[in-house]
């Protein structure tokens, strides 16, 4: 009897490790799915505050989803919680907001039905589906997108930039990437949901591929985690063909 426990020892602690992983982990996914900006804490240094100036080698800065509106929008206050398409002028339209999901399909359908020749952009990301699903339908109706001088297009935004016919970041526009949350539960850290992740990267991929710009600006965005941002350089841009000459 006494052998018999012995052998079965080392099988118990394996069973009880492995349990107590998987409690570790239903705890994560509950404060997941609770918590919007919930991210496990960080051993690294923090980054800079967005607004501090950049340079080549020193890109990396917090990421802010609620910026300031763009100037020129009819909106005052923070970043709107949700895209919104508004009417500017000599045929231009900005579309600034939050990326939430369902935005897709509801933004998809104001620029079926917009006249307007190019989207100005101001957004700090959110959804990547529906940001794809917003790009497309950019790229079906033919328009061009732009940043003007102090706009951001951040997170899932520069999909929706890169969907223009001609792409381009005025002086002073700031693009960046970083991580993303794929799948049902978008607030998991990549670790813990790898098929979401692969599958999602494999999307973005071909979406990019589709719309003529490198997939490799995503090395960027993956070796930059989702509290943080990497805001891409002039020549960045243009080796990407994320502007257009």
């Amino acid at each position: 009897m006494t052998s018999d426990q012995e052998k079965l020892r080392p099988i118990r602690r394996m069973l009880t490790g492995v349990l107590a992983f998987q409690l570790v982990l239903a705890g994560v996914l509950f404060l997941g799915d609770i918590g919007r900006d919930f991210a496990l804490p960080s051993t690294g240094p923090r980054a800079p505050r967005f607004d501090m100036p950049t340079q080549p080698g020193d890109q990396t800065r917090r990421y802010d989803p609620s910026l300031p509106t763009a100037p020129g929008t009819q909106i005052d206050g923070p970043m709107p919680e949700r895209l919104v398409l508004q009417p500017l002028d000599d045929g231009r339209a900005l579309l600034t907001g939050q990326i939430e999901r369902g935005d897709g399909e509801r933004i998809a359908a104001r620029i079926a039905a917009s006249e307007a020749s190019e989207i100005v952009l101001h957004s700090p990301g959110g959804a990547v589906a529906d940001a794809l699903e917003v790009g497309r339908a950019l790229r079906t109706a033919g328009l061009t997108t732009r940043l003007r001088a102090r706009d951001v297009c951040l997170s899932a935004c520069p999909y929706i930039l890169a969907a223009g016919t001609e792409r381009q970041v005025d002086e002073g526009g700031r693009v960046g990437v970083h991580q993303h949350y794929y799948g049902e539960n978008t607030l998991l850290p990549a670790f813990l949901a790898v098929q979401d992740i692969q599958r999602g990267q494999g999307e973005v991929m071909r979406y990019l591929d589709e719309m003529g710009v490198d997939p490799m600006l995503l090395t960027h965005g993956l070796s930059t985690p989702p509290q943080s941002i990497y805001l891409m350089t002039r020549e960045e841009l243009e080796r990407y063909d994320l502007v257009t000459p």
